[in-house]
C-alpha cells in the first residue's frame, strides 16, 4: 500500500468518525430535551400541588389519618445563583462546616453574647449536641454605618468552631439609621441591599466557621416586622432572595434557612392594623411568592404550651392534661398553633416534599422553681420540670422518626442564669436554672438521650 493510499484511507476514516460524532451529538441533544421536558412536567405538577394546598389551620392536614411515622420527603437540591446546578458537596472530612444532606442535626440556642462563651460551649459538649444557634442582632452590632462591634459574638462563634460544634446564625433586626422613619430596630431596612451587605461582611469575617444562616425571625408578627408597608410576604421573599444570593456567592455550602414564623392565629387591632397573620396563611403566601427557590430549608418555630409534642390540635380537648390544666387554650379552643405536631405536619403538607423543615426554636416552659410567672405565660405554670424534660426528649425523637426535619434547635440552654429574672419569659424555657445555672431535669435527660 502506497503512502497516498494510506493518506486516503486515513482521510476516509476521519470523515467517518466525524459523521459518527455529529450523529451522537444529535442523539444526546434529543435525549436531554426529553429529560428537560419531563422534569418540567414534574416541577409543574409540584407547583400545582403547592398552590392548591390548604391554607386554613382547620383543614391543612388530614390529621386523623396521619401515620405514626411519616415518610421521608423528597429533598430537591436548590440551584445556584444564575440557574446553574450546584456542585456536589465536598466531603465533610474535608469541610467540617459542611452539612451532609441526609443528616439530622441536634442543636440548642445559646446566649453566647453574654458571659464566658466557654461556659455555653462546655455545656453543649456535655449534652453531646452537634449544633448551636446564636442570634445575630444587626441592629446592635452596627450602631453607625460601617462601625461593627464583632466582639459581641466573636467569642462564641470562634470557640464553637474550634471545638467542632457547627454554628447556625439567626440574623435579625436592622439599625435605626437604616430605617429612620420607623425609629426602631424591629423590621427590615428601607434598602434591602444594606441587609445583604451586612450578611456579606458577616460571611467574610467568619468564613468556614458558619454552617447555616436563618434569615430573620417571625415576620408574620408586627412586633418583629415593623414596616410602613405592614406585614408583607412579598417583601420578605425579596429579602430572602437577596440574602440567599449573597450567602451562596461566598459559600454555597452554607445552609440558608427561611425565617421561622410564629405559630399563631390572625389578629387585627380595633384601628384596622394587622399585628399578626395566621402562620399557615402567611406560609402559603410565602410559597406563592417563591420562597422555596431561595431556601435550602424552611424555618419553623413551636414553643410548646401545656400539651405534649405528639398531641394533635384536634385531639387536645380529650388529652388527659386538660383534666388539671389551668390554662385552657389548647383544650377549649383547638387550633394548630397550640400543637407542636400539628404545626410541623401542616408545614410539611404545604411544602409537598420540596424542602425539609429546620425547627430553629422549640421547647416547653416550666415556672417550677423560677419564683414567678412572666406576663402571658400562665401555661408554663401547668408544666412540671419532669414534663419539660420528657417532652423535650420526645420532641427530638419524634422529629428524627418523622423524617421531615433536617435541623432541630431546642430553645434554650442558658437564658435562665443569664436572664432578667422571673418576669423574663425566656427564663422558664431554659434548661439551666435561674438564678444559679445548675442543671434542670431537662438538661440531664437531654444528656442521657441517645443521639444517633
Amino acid at each position: 500500500m502506497t503512502d497516498l493510499d494510506r493518506a486516503r484511507m486515513r482521510e476516509h476514516r476521519l470523515r467517518n468518525l466525524a459523521l459518527l460524532w455529529v450523529l451522537g451529538s444529535l442523539l444526546t441533544a434529543v435525549l436531554v430535551g426529553v429529560l428537560v421536558w419531563k422534569l418540567g412536567d414534574r416541577d409543574r405538577e409540584i407547583e400545582a400541588q403547592v398552590v392548591a394546598s390548604p391554607t386554613r389551620a382547620e383543614s391543612a392536614v388530614p390529621m386523623g389519618t396521619l401515620p405514626a411515622v411519616l415518610p421521608t420527603p423528597v429533598v430537591v437540591l436548590p440551584t445556584a445563583v444564575g440557574g446553574a446546578a450546584e456542585s456536589p458537596e465536598p466531603s465533610p472530612s474535608k469541610r467540617p462546616d459542611v452539612v451532609p444532606l441526609q443528616s439530622f442535626g441536634y442543636g440548642i440556642q445559646v446566649h453566647g453574647s453574654v458571659g464566658d462563651p466557654a461556659d455555653a460551649v462546655g455545656a453543649v459538649e456535655k449534652l453531646g449536641l452537634g449544633w448551636i444557634k446564636q442570634q445575630i442582632r444587626w441592629g446592635e452590632l452596627e450602631l453607625s454605618p460601617g462601625d461593627l462591634n464583632w466582639g459581641m459574638v466573636d467569642g462564641i462563634i470562634n470557640l464553637a468552631h474550634e471545638r467542632g460544634i457547627r454554628v447556625m446564625l439567626s440574623v435579625v433586626t436592622a439599625p435605626t439609621w437604616s430605617r429612620p422613619a420607623m425609629g426602631t430596630t424591629h423590621g427590615p431596612p428601607d434598602d434591602l441591599n444594606q441587609f445583604t451587605a451586612f450578611l456579606g461582611r458577616l460571611m467574610d469575617r467568619y468564613a468556614g466557621k458558619i454552617s447555616a444562616i436563618e434569615v430573620w425571625n417571625e415576620q408574620n408578627l408586627d412586633r418583629e416586622w415593623q414596616s410602613a408597608d405592614g406585614l408583607s410576604s412579598d417583601r420578605y421573599v425579596d429579602m430572602l432572595r437577596m440574602a440567599y444570593q449573597a450567602v451562596k456567592a461566598r459559600d454555597p455550602n452554607v445552609v440558608v434557612i427561611s425565617g421561622a414564623l410564629a405559630p399563631t392565629g390572625g389578629w387585627v387591632e380595633p384601628d384596622g392594623r394587622v399585628t399578626a397573620i395566621d402562620d399557615f396563611v402567611f406560609m402559603q403566601q410565602l410559597l406563592d411568592a417563591g420562597l422555596v427557590n431561595y431556601a435550602d430549608c424552611v424555618g419553623v418555630h413551636h414553643n410548646g404550651y401545656n400539651i405534649g409534642p405528639d398531641v394533635l390540635a384536634e385531639d387536645a380537648p380529650q388529652d388527659p392534661q386538660g383534666a388539671t390544666a389551668m390554662f385552657r387554650g389548647p383544650f377549649d379552643n383547638p387550633h394548630h398553633s397550640w400543637s407542636f405536631r400539628s404545626t410541623l405536619t401542616g408545614y410539611h403538607t404545604m411544602l409537598a416534599g420540596q424542602k425539609r423543615l429546620c425547627v430553629t426554636e422549640f421547647g416547653w416552659a416550666s415556672t417550677e422553681g423560677v419564683g414567678g410567672t412572666p406576663p402571658g405565660f400562665a401555661f408554663a405554670d401547668d408544666n412540671t420540670l419532669q414534663e419539660q424534660a420528657d417532652w423535650i426528649v420526645q420532641a427530638f425523637q419524634l422529629q428524627r422518626e418523622w423524617g421531615i426535619t433536617w435541623l432541630a434547635f431546642l430553645w434554650n440552654l442558658d437564658f435562665g442564669p443569664k436572664g432578667l429574672g422571673p418576669e423574663d419569659n425566656n427564663v422558664p424555657y431554659s434548661i439551666l436554672s435561674y438564678p444559679d445555672g445548675g442543671p434542670r431535669p431537662a438538661f440531664d435527660a437531654l444528656e442521657a438521650m441517645p443521639k444517633p
